[in-house]
């Protein structure tokens, strides 16, 4: 490998952040690459950060989870650097998606390996989202969970905190148009997809991927706890093809949400970045990632 200038921004409140930090320094410098460090208390500044030294670096390496690479997303667009990722965070669906490992050597090497690829973003009111993006229960979910809790209990901490809520929310009516259709739903949950997976794990879609210029939806629809249980498999795989009527599915390159009595907070990658009336759509071969080459998404 050529030797390269790496802008290396690692996010010291992500769950692996602080203590690994030194680690991957010297991963990174042993296998040949020349870094400038930056821990950022503040993510909303990271944007910023990375068009400041665009001009000086020929990638960037973030260590952190999901929210922290949402909060890099405009940079990365707008600089056309490649991306790459290091698994700090809690759930770390986007490296989950890319088939990137959760060791730090095995990551550090896939960068050094420097094989990328092109995968799609989501767009939603003018703010990117890598993997997911969700109104419902899920924000309500996520307003709960402190870092202090992700640090300690890992996905536990948003376990537990769903099971306390959902007893407490309640469903909200909305109308979601896409591909010239039009359906009105009564929902406690709804999520569109960019990515394969989310939630530390769960399936968006079952086909889903993140570079096959879509974005898939689905919408819960229940009324009673029990049902959410019923639909726990279907959800956690995204296999929806046995259809159940709690269950609206649409995939689509534009989708619209309308909600009724109030907006609605929408969440992108676990961080606030919108609110209803929302407009999506998908972004094609918008970011550059490395990735290995055996990677299948």
């Amino acid at each position: 490998m050529d030797r390269k200038i790496a802008l290396l921004i690692v996010n010291p409140h992500a769950r692996k952040g602080q203590e690994k930090f030194v680690q991957v320094t010297q991963y990174l410098k042993k296998l040949g690459f020349d870094l400038i460090e930056k821990l950022i208390n503040d993510i909303k500044s990271l944007s910023q950060l990375i068009q400041q030294y665009h001009d000086q670096v020929d990638l960037v390496i973030i260590g952190g989870g999901d929210g922290t690479l949402n909060a890099a997303l405009d940079g990365l667009v707008s600089t056309g650097l490649p991306l790459g990722i290091l698994p700090l965070g809690t759930a770390n669906d986007l490296a989950r998606t890319l088939g990137i490992p959760d060791s730090l050597p095995e990551a550090c090497q896939v960068i050094a390996d420097g094989y990328t690829r092109y995968i799609d973003l989501g767009w939603v009111n003018g703010k990117y989202f890598h993997t997911v993006a969700s109104l419902g229960l899920s924000v309500t979910v996520s307003r709960k969970v402190t870092q202090e809790t992700k640090r300690r209990w890992g996905m536990l901490a948003y376990f537990v905190a769903a099971l306390h809520k959902f007893r407490l929310f309640r469903p909200f009516k909305a109308e979601i148009r896409a591909k010239e259709r039009s359906i009105s739903i009564k929902a406690i949950q709804i999520v569109v997809g960019n990515g394969r997976y989310y939630a530390g794990g769960m399936v968006v879609a079952q086909y889903a991927a993140i570079d096959d210029q879509r974005l898939d939806l689905y919408s819960i629809e229940v009324r009673n706890w029990w049902h959410t249980l019923m639909l726990l498999p279907a959800i956690t795989k995204g296999n929806f093809a046995i259809r159940h009527r709690c269950v609206q599915t649409i995939q689509a390159q534009e989708i619209e949400i309308y909600t009724s009595s109030k907006s609605r907070s929408i969440d992108g990658d676990g961080e606030l970045i919108a609110h209803t009336p929302a407009h999506f759509r998908v972004i094609p071969h918008a970011l550059s990632v490395f990735c290995s080459k055996s990677s299948n998404f």
